[in-house]
């Protein structure tokens, strides 16, 4: 009976091994993974899987996060480790991974020269406490990653800092934000390195004070700067990838006109913010609390309306609107301040499912006007954001005061149909100075219809792309509001809207992915705190012990003579 059971036993042994061995087989042949999260945290998108298996030369990751460091940075490098490895298992091509150290094994000299060579690369550093025994250090440390391909260099931007955010949803949000980061890298990388973005100039437009922060968080993965259309050439132009008008306050020439003209008919990409009328909460708060609000003449109508768009003049209040500062008085000789609603400022709600404004917060604006969009042929017209269902529309000029601030406005006479505020026109563009005179100073041949698409975004207000300045002269964050605290959608809108125009619309998706922060509620931890240390002691030993016991009456039971 015995030899029979060891017979048994090694028939069961063998099938094992073969099936093992037959396993190991087909998982060399079929990869595959697994990811039972709720919210798919270790799923690879499709989008990335596509970019990675088209990269046909190796590629050079080098990650700066390694050393002795916090929880919370320790658990960043560990998220960068496990998503770089599911690249290299899905990549096409060799994938180099390292993980440096920039202090390790230099002396100090050695490692201001390397943190001067990693800032000229773009890599920007975080100081960082750090606790040791004679209390806390400080420590200089580099957030970030580079890669390489080819001869291209791309910087990434590891740590998602945002104003207002605890320093655990900061983590949570870097996280998110990794495969995001590294894939639009390494596609950049791939492509010829990174695309360029120019802000016009020489009409009034923001400053560059209040462009910093927009131009700041669009130089992590392009080349930004400024152009006076006035003095470009033609061949300055075509290097551009994406042309940003942001504001402006004068009329445009017709030689300006056709320079931009010429370059969304050859497929180039044009976001125009503008605002039709003029009217500043600044000059109210300083004045006498009152603004006759008129027209801008920015001489772009005819070009716009070409291209199958009309920016109104005209104001929209909206009952969803953010809340401005209004002082109501002194105590003690100090000005005491109250946040009250303020029409003209809407917070615009994308309900869009165009992968530009999917998943994204509100967008704060200021003194918006309305958009309509005209037929036109080979164009094709999205409505990507609207004000909310209770707004009312003042036509322009008309005279706007502080003291509507106490009027309580009433949902009936607000209803009405929302307004079109940022309209996306894709398509092949005809020139507007097709069949006209073309402008003195113009040297080049005018292309009268476009060989390729081009792509236009046209947003009715201005100020949504400028930041906050403190009384220091130091910089909010685009879409931060110092009064409230609050923080909006407007930085994410920007960086979509360009990445849509550089043809990186499948990317933004990944921005949106969404990683759920899981915390303990300290209160019900200190309650219980007992409790759950004596089953976390107990509770394995006497599943042992009880595990033991019925070991011991199932072999005398079975092995008894």
């Amino acid at each position: 009976m015995v030899r029979q059971q060891k017979k048994t036993d090694l028939k069961y042994f063998t099938l094992g091994v073969v099936l093992l061995i037959l396993l190991n087989l087909l998982a060399g042949v079929f990869f595959t993974r697994f990811d039972f999260t709720a919210e798919k945290r270790f799923t690879i998108s499709e989008n990335s899987k596509q970019i990675l298996k088209g990269i046909d030369e190796p590629v050079r990751i080098t990650v700066f996060l390694e050393g002795n460091f916090p929880a919370g940075f320790k658990r960043l490098r560990n998220a960068t480790a496990d998503l770089l490895a599911d690249f290299k298992a899905y990549s096409k091509s060799d994938m180099e991974i390292d993980f440096i150290d920039p202090t390790y094994g230099r002396n100090e000299q050695e490692q201001q020269e390397f943190f001067a060579y990693l800032y000229e690369k773009g890599l920007e550093p975080t100081n960082l406490s750090v606790k040791t025994e004679d209390g806390f250090s400080q420590k200089v440390i580099f957030p970030a990653a580079l890669v390489s391909y080819k001869e291209e260099s791309i910087p990434v931007k590891l740590l998602q800092s945002r104003m207002g955010l605890s320093p655990d949803e900061v983590l949570n949000n870097s996280i998110q934000n990794l495969e995001y980061a590294f894939i639009s890298a390494i596609k950049k990388a791939a492509s010829g390195g990174k695309p360029r973005v120019a802000f016009t100039e020489g009409h009034g437009e923001l400053s560059d004070l209040q462009l910093q922060d927009a131009m700041k968080a669009l130089s992590d993965g392009y080349e930004v700067g400024r152009i006076d259309l006035a003095q470009v050439t033609k061949e300055g132009l075509d290097k551009l990838n994406v042309l940003i008008v942001a504001k402006p306050n004068t009329a445009f020439s017709e030689l300006e006109k056709i320079k931009i003209d010429q370059f969304l008919v050859k497929g180039g990409k044009v976001f125009f913010a503008l605002d039709q009328v003029h009217a500043e909460l600044d000059s109210m708060q300083r004045g006498l609390g009152e603004q006759l609000a008129f027209q801008r003449d920015l001489n772009l109508d005819d070009q716009l309306f070409k291209y199958g768009i009309r920016v109104n003049y005209d104001l929209i209040g909206d009952m969803n609107c953010a809340q401005i500062p209004m002082s109501i008085g002194n105590v003690g000789g100090q000005g005491q301040l109250q946040m009250v609603p303020w029409l003209f400022y809407p917070i615009i709600m994308p309900v869009s499912k165009h992968p530009l404004v999917r998943n994204l917060e509100g967008i704060k604006t200021e003194f918006i006007s309305s958009i309509d969009t005209i037929a036109s042929n080979h164009l094709q017209k999205t409505v990507l954001l609207e004000t909310s269902p209770f707004n009312r529309v003042l036509q322009a000029p008309t005279l706007i005061s502080l003291n509507m601030v106490e009027d309580v406005p009433d949902p009936e006479k607000f209803r009405s149909k929302p307004k079109a505020v940022c309209v996306l026109v894709e398509g092949k563009f005809s020139s507007v100075f097709k069949n006209r005179a073309i402008p003195e100073g113009y040297n080049s041949p005018l292309q009268p219809e476009a060989e390729k698409e081009g792509r236009m975004l046209v947003f009715s207000d201005g100020d949504m792309l400028k930041n906050q300045i403190a009384q220091d002269g130091s910089v909010y964050p685009l879409g931060f509001d110092r009064y409230t605290s609050q923080s909006f959608g407007n930085k994410t809108f920007l960086l979509n809207i360009v990445d849509y125009l550089t043809n990186d619309g499948d990317l933004i998706s990944l921005r949106s992915k969404e990683i759920k922060l899981r915390l303990l509620d300290k209160g019900k931890l200190k309650e219980e705190k007992l409790k759950w240390q004596l089953i976390n002691m107990l509770l394995p030993v006497g599943l042992l012990i009880i595990a033991g016991i019925f070991q011991h009456l199932y072999r005398k039971r079975k092995y008894a003579v």
